[in-house]
């Protein structure tokens, strides 16, 4: 028995629509290092250098334990409050992070900034689990070769770079650790993205701060804008929530990659607050 025409073009519609939707599950899941990690973007040449704003700085290499260079600059305070490690957003490079330098070291803090494998200068191509290794070269070249004990290190990450400051403090003593603009885990954002695809079975990528929380034993600030269009409000209302005490909330507005400029002095003051706080901490 023939099926009538129209019920045959029903059945080939969805066989095709079916067919697009495993091509493109097929496509995420195979290129995940591509839509996660964008070295690339705006692009990999410094642009410039502390220097330019009045800052002086050292170039300097680390080497990983398999073996990678990264590119990344130390900028020396005088008399420093504490020192910061700096984890950078996914996009760009060091060099398109230079207000944040320059904010960070009118607050007293010395600072450490890398670009991870594969973006700026350094070596090879990124990946989940070779930038917690880049996190931690970076740690130990704070620790071991500028011989800064590990109670005068504050963590700090925005964006991407909040899970990879996440991953380190909840696996080292730090000062504290500061997470801006940073999503919960990927799983979490794949499924907002595409809540028609099984896409948390098909995550190869994790970042998966919101567990790491609880391991988090150092003062933590969330800082986060509700205008944000990339990574939604409630990611970083989750992170803090899962936070242990002692710890704080910066609401900012304005979007993801310059909320912080357009709320300049209610960020420095937080800032400035939690540096101060974390200070307590480590005395008592």
């Amino acid at each position: 028995m023939s099926l009538p025409p129209l019920l045959k073009e029903i059945l080939l519609l969805l066989l095709l629509g079916l067919l697009l939707l495993l091509l493109f599950a097929l496509y995420l899941y195979l290129n995940q290092t591509n839509l996660i990690h964008l070295p690339n973007l705006p692009g990999r040449e410094l642009g410039a250098t502390p220097e330019r704003l009045g800052l002086g700085y050292e170039n300097v290499t680390l080497v990983t334990e398999d073996r990678v260079k990264l590119d990344g600059w130390y900028i020396p305070h005088q008399a420093p409050r504490a020192t910061l490690l700096f984890f950078h957003g996914n996009a760009g490079n060091i060099s398109h992070r230079l207000e944040s330098i320059v904010l960070f070291n009118s607050l007293g803090l010395s600072v450490l900034a890398i670009d991870y494998r594969g973006y700026g200068r350094s070596e090879g191509r990124p990946s989940e689990k070779g930038i917690y290794r880049d996190a931690e070269t970076a740690w130990r070249y704070l620790r071991e070769e500028r011989g800064i004990p590990g109670h005068q290190i504050l963590l700090f990450g925005r964006s991407l770079g909040g899970a990879v400051a996440a991953y380190l403090a909840a696996k080292q003593t730090a000062l504290g650790v500061v997470l801006e603009s940073t999503f919960t885990s990927v799983p979490d954002m794949a499924a907002e993205l595409y809540p028609w695809l099984p896409v948390r079975w098909l995550t190869r990528y994790h970042y998966d701060s919101v567990e790491r929380m609880a391991a988090i034993r150092i003062p933590v600030m969330i800082i986060h804008s509700r205008d944000d269009e990339i990574i939604p409000f409630d990611h970083g209302r989750m992170l803090y929530d899962r936070a242990a005490e002692p710890k704080r909330f910066l609401e900012l507005s304005g979007d993801h990659n310059y909320g912080f400029m357009q709320n300049i002095d209610r960020y420095r003051d937080h800032w400035d607050d939690f540096i101060r706080l974390c200070r307590r901490e480590a005395v008592e």
